[in-house]
């Protein structure tokens, strides 16, 4: 146990809240969001130098901020950490999963691991994080559990195949704990944004013709009347999840959508379907690249153009370390 982690485990009952994917992205903004209303918050990710740059950056802010190294795909480590810092940070009372992976490219290029990478991160690991914090939750009778989703969880967007495919089981899955944990002073809350201005489009996956799949989502990601504000849509998370809300649906693009798949489904799909007839085709070699390397292989002046709202974020938000 460090000094700093001894101090504060014997101070006051401070709530601590635990973000799991919180060294970049959505998840240090959610994390500092959290902060900022007076959480002690343990952030959680893979890459230990990402998660130090992260915890001293929010402790720069005034934030009584932690940070562990896991990986929500490996339970057994998952709970380890979340007895650990039970132990020596104090009790969990806020957990809320934002981890994930986006992989653009069709069908025709997608493999099996693409599929496994995408459920193992992103169902798996809102699994595994529940799993872990609900017995000492329930024992409590006190705690939030917040798993943020997509659209993509509730329409199934083309190119976007095994990042829909987790992302409904995981909606699946929230929305039924949500139901199971009822009565028992612990709540779930399915989080469900759409397009939102993380500068995630640099750390997403391109697979099949790369720079041109880049060329489209990357500038979806990232103009305003398509894509939300990072910090408004972080904000609007801890809230619906702290107020223990079932579902928030954050956005007017992600409400419409959500309710005319639920009128019309046949309709919405076979829109899809026009969707991806237009989209670039390509089976590639099966290589997939990050955002950085599409871009650079791209050199749109144009989507540069498009861009420069997202890659403004992705400075501010950790986003633009290459992986």
């Amino acid at each position: 146990m460090s000094n700093d982690d001894q101090t504060t485990a014997i101070q006051g009952r401070t709530p601590v809240a635990v973000v799991a994917g919180a060294s970049r992205g959505l998840g240090l903004l959610v994390a500092r969001d959290l902060g900022e209303r007076g959480f002690r918050v343990v952030l959680l990710a893979r890459n230990p130098e990402e998660l130090d740059a992260a915890r001293n950056q929010l402790r720069g802010e005034g934030i009584d901020a932690h940070s562990r190294t896991a990986d929500v795909t490996d339970h057994a480590r998952l709970e380890a950490v979340i007895e650990e810092v039970e132990r020596e940070v104090g009790p969990i009372t806020v957990a809320i999963h934002v981890a994930g992976v986006i992989q653009v490219g069709p069908l025709a290029a997608t493999r099996r691991e693409h599929f496994e990478q995408a459920i193992d991160i992103m169902l798996w690991g809102p699994v595994n994080l529940a799993l872990a914090v609900l017995p000492v939750m329930r024992e409590r009778r006190r705690g939030r559990i917040g798993v943020v989703t997509s659209i993509g969880g509730k329409i199934s967007v083309p190119h976007l195949l095994p990042y829909s495919t987790a992302k409904f089981g995981a909606v699946g899955f929230t929305e039924g704990l949500a139901a199971e944990l009822a009565g028992t002073g612990v709540t779930a809350t399915t989080i469900v944004p759409g397009l939102m201005r993380t500068g995630s489009h640099l750390q997403a996956q391109f697979i099949g013709d790369q720079a041109k799949e880049y060329a489209w989502f990357a500038p979806g990601a990232s103009l305003p009347l398509v894509s939300m504000s990072a910090d408004r849509a972080a904000h609007q998370m801890v809230e619906a999840t702290l107020a223990g809300d079932p579902v928030a649906l954050l956005s007017p693009l992600s409400k419409v959508g959500a309710r005319v798949a639920g009128l019309a489904p046949a309709t919405t799909t076979r829109l899809l379907g026009l969707m991806a007839r237009v989209l670039p085709s390509g089976t590639g070699d099966g290589q997939t690249i990050t955002g950085h390397e599409a871009r650079e292989r791209l050199g749109n002046p144009v989507v540069e153009a498009l861009t420069v709202l997202g890659n403004r974020a992705a400075r501010r938000n950790n986003e633009h370390h290459r992986a």
